[in-house]
């Protein structure tokens, strides 16, 4: 496939136009014209590019790109690693950030509502879906289940009256902040990838149940996803290589 064909298929399936980014979405670093063999992973790490490399990849589909809003602009030392991997092989670099976190069919946080068994009833903002459970559900059953799915044991803070959990929100990756807006929605529980020292005395003074699952475990599923789709409907080699991130 010709390596600006998948970038606009792409960007059509994620209406990638609807988003103000903090980095360029699409095609970043410009390799081969045909593209073969297609590595995706959630970060374009030094370790995930020398994997593609050791598959003869000629493009690499991450979530988490290069060209940040709040980075350097210079190039030196680790970025000039990753940036001459990536050139002196011919390799198409591409990325999709918050479309890929909102998009409600492939999106990140699309598979944690799926995973947890959470009915997605709305929105509260653009990137913080809200729904419920049915029964209600308590933190520690919630937090065995999110042990069980992704394989790891989240971090959990409970409210002073444990009461159960009927409708909560979401953000996957680093949306703890989002916290902060949400108060006027009588929730029961928040969930997000990361947590930050100011995020527990919120979740505290809300009596709101909090559960961080880690960045990357939450956003390994859309990137999954996205190469699934790309498999099914054009028959492209994919290779998902799940780099190790604790966080």
């Amino acid at each position: 496939m010709n390596n600006f064909n998948l970038e606009k298929i792409i960007n059509k399936k994620l209406n990638a136009h609807m988003f103000q980014d903090y980095a360029p979405n699409g095609l970043q670093i410009e390799g081969l014209k045909n593209i073969k063999k297609i590595v995706t992973g959630v970060s374009a790490c030094q370790d995930l590019l020398d994997q593609a490399v050791k598959l003869n990849a000629t493009a690499i589909i991450v979530h988490h790109g290069y060209f940040w809003n709040n980075t350097e602009k210079i190039i030196k030392n680790m970025q000039r690693k990753r940036l001459k991997t990536i050139i002196s092989n011919n390799i198409n670099l591409y990325s999709w950030h918050l479309p890929l976190d909102a998009h409600t069919e492939l999106g990140n946080n699309a598979h944690i509502a799926k995973k947890l068994n959470i009915k997605i009833q709305g929105y509260l903002l653009p990137l913080v879906p809200w729904g419920t459970f049915d029964n209600g559900i308590s933190g520690e059953e919630l937090s065995s289940i999110i042990k069980k799915k992704y394989n790891r044991t989240p971090f959990y803070e409970k409210p002073k009256y444990n009461s159960k959990i009927f409708k909560i929100a979401w953000c996957s990756g680093k949306g703890q902040n989002f916290i902060n807006k949400i108060d006027l929605y009588n929730l029961d529980a928040f969930l997000t990838g990361e947590v930050s020292e100011e995020t527990i005395y919120v979740a505290r003074e809300n009596s709101l149940h909090f559960f961080s699952i880690g960045h990357h475990a939450s956003e390994r599923d859309g990137i999954i996803a996205l190469g699934n789709w790309l498999k099914d409907n054009y028959d492209l080699d994919i290779t998902f290589i799940d780099t190790n991130n604790p966080i």
